[in-house]
């Protein structure tokens, strides 16, 4: 099959629409149009349902994405040891990280992967719970995957690296501070208060619900998915947000306290791969990922 079909195709899915698409590659719109129904007719399905403007995916097409992104992450990684050779190592790596997670340890992974891979480029994209994370990886539209759970991540056909356990902390709306000093608030001192909570399947909801079930009479003023939106809120003095502690630097840095809870409940932080034909630039993120796990545990 032509790799440049099905990077045509890639471009079409990322871009959303075909006019994007042929802007991006620097072709003519009808060219691209051309190229996809030449795929379209050497695979014998329709790829993509045409609704005026809009191209929706087919259930060929939705499919056909992790395959070819497969392919041309095969072709990256020939190129790339051929590059090696010639003492380059360039490339692209998919990574699909859960938010607190694409904090810390994220960060600190890619500054330590850049700087030995300075020709690298890194594709990050966000998911919002371990499932969406474990599917990207399964259907190869990631090559790794990071994820936070309430307890280790085991799932057949994946590989999993432990890197950490976040505790779960509290970030203090500064206009209602009446927990006194310390950095530790028990989860009864909660009682009155109001909470910004994230959604049903995050450990840091079910702290919250566990809460309310032991009779703490929170009340949660706003649910939020994506959760780089609680932050902002806190400042605002929406109300008080139970969050990793990935999140302590930058909410100090913002200026609010941060206290842990307890009892504590942690966050277990794991970077997912497959088990096989992974690119050299994914094992050289995984070299980087056992190096911080190892630090970590230290």
């Amino acid at each position: 099959m032509d790799t440049r079909k099905l990077r045509y195709f890639l471009a079409v899915v990322d871009c959303n629409g075909f006019n994007r698409a042929a802007d991006e590659l620097l072709i003519a719109q009808p060219s691209l149009s051309q190229t996809i129904a030449s795929l379209e007719r050497d695979l014998g399905v329709p790829l993509f349902h045409r609704i005026g403007r809009r191209a929706v995916l087919s259930e060929a097409g939705k499919e056909l994405v992790g395959p070819a992104r497969q392919v041309m992450r095969d072709l990256d990684a020939a190129r790339s040891a051929v590059d090696a050779l010639r003492g380059l190592r360039s490339g692209t790596l998919d990574i699909m990280t859960m938010p607190s997670p694409g904090i810390e340890p994220l960060t600190s992974m890619i500054a330590s992967f850049v700087e030995l891979n300075p020709s690298m480029r890194l594709n990050v994209e966000a998911a919002f719970t371990p499932e969406e994370v474990i599917e990207a990886v399964r259907s190869g539209h990631s090559e790794l995957g990071l994820a936070g759970s309430h307890g280790p991540i085991r799932v057949p056909g994946i590989t999993v690296l432990e890197l950490e356990q976040q505790a779960l902390i509290l970030l203090v709306n500064p206009q209602a501070d009446t927990f006194g000093a310390g950095d530790v608030v028990h989860r009864e001192a909660l009682s009155g208060h109001r909470l910004i909570a994230s959604q049903r399947g995050s450990l840091m909801r079910w702290l919250v619900d566990d809460a309310l079930a032991q009779g703490v009479e929170v009340e949660i003023v706003v649910e939020v998915a994506h959760r780089t939106s609680i932050l902002p809120m806190v400042l605002a003095g929406v109300g008080h947000a139970v969050m990793p502690s990935s999140w302590t630097a930058t909410a100090n840095r913002s200026g609010l306290r941060t206290l842990q809870i307890e009892p504590v409940s942690r966050l277990d932080v794991a970077l997912l791969s497959r088990t096989k034909d992974l690119t050299p630039a994914a094992l050289s993120f995984l070299d980087v990922a056992r190096e911080h796990g190892t630090s970590t545990h230290r």
